[in-house]
C-alpha cells in the first residue's frame, strides 16, 4: 500500500489548484496561543481518556464496515435490532474461531522462544564477534565519560505479572462488551443520530454542510475499510498457502498475522517480512530456504501494495504518506496497538471534514498529497 495515499482524483481539482483565498490562516496571535492550547489539552484527554475512546471509535469503524450486510438484512424485511444481532453474532463468532484457532500454535511458538533465540545465535554467529566488539567499545566510551563510580544496587518493586495479565484481561473485556452494546445500537439506530444533529443545526446550509460531511466519511471511509479488508484477506491467505508449501509450521497463523499486520501501511509489512524470515531462520538449515517464506510474502505484498490496492482506491484517498507513517508512530504512542490500526482511518476522516469547513481549509490541505504531474 506504499502508493496508495499518493494518488490524486481524476474528476476534481487537486488541493494545488484551489485559490489561496479559499484556505485562510489565523494571523491574530491569541488565536493561535488558544489553539495550541486547545490542541495540548484535546491532546492530554485524548490520552486520559483512552481506555474508554478506543472501544467507541472502534464501534463506529466497524459500524461503518457492517452497513452492506446490513442493508442486506433490510431488504429481506428483517427488523433492524435484529439483523443487528445476527450480523454482530456471525461476526464476532468469526472472529472468535480464528482466534481459538491459532491460539494453540502461537502458544507453541511462545512456548519455544528460549530455545528459537538460542537457535537463532547459532546461526548468525558470523554477526557475533562484530557485535561483542562494538558492545565493549561502547561499555569502555561510557565508563571513560561517566568516571569512577561507587556499585550501587537498586531494587525496584512492583505489581507480580499476575495481577498486570489480569488488569490487562478485565480492561480488554470491558472494552470489548462496549465496543459490542454501542455497535449494536448504531446498527440498530442506523441514521437517527444523524438525523437529530441536523435537527439541531439552526441555519440549513449548517445542515446540508454536515449531511455531506457524513455521507463523505460514511462512502469513503466504508469504502476503504471494504477494500483493504478484502485485499488484506487474500494476502493473509496467500500468505498461509504460501508458509504450507515451503514447510513452515502453523501456517494459518502465519495468514493471520499477515492479514492483521497489512493494516498497518509500510510497518505492517515491514514487520511480517522480518516474522517470516526470523522463523525461516529458526526453522530450516540453509539461508535459502529460510528466505522463502518471507520472499513470497513480500512479492505478495507488492502485487497488491503497489499495483491492485492502489487501482482499487486512487479516487478515494489522497493523503500524504509521510504524515500517514506520523499518524501511525504518534497514535501507537498515544493508544497503542489499537491506536496504529486506527490512524489511517482517523486521519482520512479529519481531512474529509477540513476540506468542507472554510476556517480548516488550509489544514486540509496540508494533510493531502502532492499532485502528480
Amino acid at each position: 500500500m506504499a502508493n496508495l495515499f499518493a494518488e490524486t482524483r481524476a474528476d476534481q481539482p487537486s488541493d494545488l489548484d484551489r485559490p489561496a483565498e479559499d484556505m485562510p490562516l489565523p494571523t491574530d496571535i491569541r488565536t493561535l496561543l488558544l489553539l495550541g492550547i486547545f490542541i495540548l489539552l484535546m491532546l492530554y484527554t485524548l490520552y486520559i481518556a483512552r481506555d474508554v475512546l478506543v472501544p467507541i471509535l472502534i464501534a463506529f469503524i466497524l459500524n461503518l464496515l457492517l452497513q452492506p450486510a446490513m442493508r442486506i438484512c433490510t431488504r429481506f424485511r428483517l427488523p433492524r435490532p435484529i439483523a443487528a444481532l445476527l450480523i454482530i453474532f456471525v461476526v464476532f463468532s468469526v472472529l472468535g474461531g480464528i482466534s481459538v484457532s491459532i491460539s494453540s500454535p502461537a502458544s507453541e511458538w511462545i512456548a519455544k522462544v528460549p530455545e528459537s533465540l538460542t537457535r537463532l545465535e547459532q546461526r548468525l554467529y558470523v554477526l557475533k564477534a562484530p557485535l561483542e566488539q562494538l558492545q565493549d567499545a561502547t561499555k569502555r566510551v561510557e565508563n571513560l565519560a561517566q568516571g569512577p563510580q561507587k556499585d550501587m544496587t537498586v531494587s525496584v518493586k512492583g505489581p507480580p505479572l499476575s495481577s498486570l495479565l489480569l488488569l490487562d484481561t478485565q480492561s480488554f473485556l470491558a472494552g470489548l462488551a462496549v465496543t459490542i452494546v454501542l455497535l449494536f445500537f448504531l446498527l440498530s439506530a442506523g441514521d437517527l443520530f444523524l438525523r437529530r444533529l441536523v435537527e439541531v443545526l439552526p441555519k440549513l446550509s449548517n445542515k446540508k454542510r454536515l449531511v455531506d460531511i457524513s455521507q463523505e466519511i460514511a462512502r469513503n471511509i466504508a469504502g476503504y475499510l471494504l477494500t483493504i479488508t478484502a485485499m488484506n484477506a487474500t494476502v493473509g491467505v496467500l500468505t498461509g498457502l504460501a508458509a504450507y508449501l515451503f514447510g513452515l509450521d502453523a501456517p494459518i497463523l502465519w495468514g493471520v498475522v499477515a492479514f492483521l499486520l497489512n493494516y498497518l501501511p509500510i510497518f505492517g509489512p515491514l514487520l511480517g517480512c522480518g516474522m517470516l524470515l526470523l522463523v525461516g531462520v529458526v526453522t530450516f538449515d540453509t539461508f535459502w530456504q529460510a528466505s522463502l517464506p518471507a520472499a513470497s510474502y513480500l512479492v505478495i505484498h507488492i502485487i497488491e501494495g503497489e499495483t491492485i490496492t492502489p487501482m482499487m482506491l486512487a479516487r478515494r484517498f489522497i493523503l500524504n504518506p509521510v504524515l500517514v507513517i506520523i499518524s501511525i508512530v504518534f497514535w501507537y504512542w498515544m493508544w497503542g496497538v489499537p491506536g496504529a490500526f486506527l490512524a489511517v482511518p482517523m486521519l482520512a476522516t479529519v481531512k474529509i471534514i477540513c476540506d468542507r469547513v472554510r476556517p480548516l481549509a488550509a489544514f486540509g490541505h496540508f494533510l493531502g498529497a502532492t499532485a502528480r504531474s
